[in-house]
């Protein structure tokens, strides 16, 4: 069976696909249960799981699929450029894809890397200890949740654009 260059796209479209699936799905996962869940928490314990969520996040399995569904949607777009209807719906994605990321990395990371820089809240003396945990949590929490909400909004709309791409992609139909 030899494999063709449709074949191939097809196959950078599906991971795509996939991958930009798997963000949006962490991103709905935060919104439906983690933050409401840590919602319902103390300030330190919100957090003390939020400091440890951010710095586990940070693992190369994450971010194969975080800049995943960045560099797949590009490479499909180059793929399938001459077909029109695939260029509209995958550089559409690209594009909801690219908004979230800007969101992430201008607005989510920065109150990560806030939290972090907040102390440790186990501690309850010393120059490493939150002053005040309720202060430091209002500063984060909302403002990350509403736009955590707005990521998986564009991701989830970034997969479906891809889905699209996908169920109008050729097909070898002879096999």
């Amino acid at each position: 069976m030899e494999v063709t260059s449709t074949d191939r796209g097809t196959a950078i479209l599906a991971s795509a696909t996939v991958v930009t699936g798997l963000i949006a799905g962490s991103y709905y996962v935060f919104a439906c249960a983690v933050m409401p869940g840590l919602g319902a928490s103390g300030d330190r314990t919100f957090i003390e799981a939020m400091q440890n969520i951010n710095a586990k996040i940070e693992n190369p399995v994450f971010f194969l699929s975080f800049f995943g569904a960045l560099v797949l949607p590009a490479w499909a777009l180059r793929k399938f450029w001459p077909d029109r209807r695939l260029r509209l719906w995958i550089g559409a994605a690209l594009g909801l894809y690219v908004i979230g990321l800007l969101t992430t990395m201008g607005i989510n990371i920065p109150l990560n890397n806030d939290l972090a820089a907040a102390g440790d809240p186990a501690q309850l003396s010393g120059s490493v200890r939150i002053a005040d945990p309720a202060a430091v949590r209002a500063h984060f929490e909302n403002t990350w949740n509403t736009w955590n909400i707005a990521r998986a909004l564009l991701s989830t709309g970034a997969a479906a654009c891809l889905a699209r791409a996908m169920m109008l992609s050729p097909r070898d139909r002879s096999r």
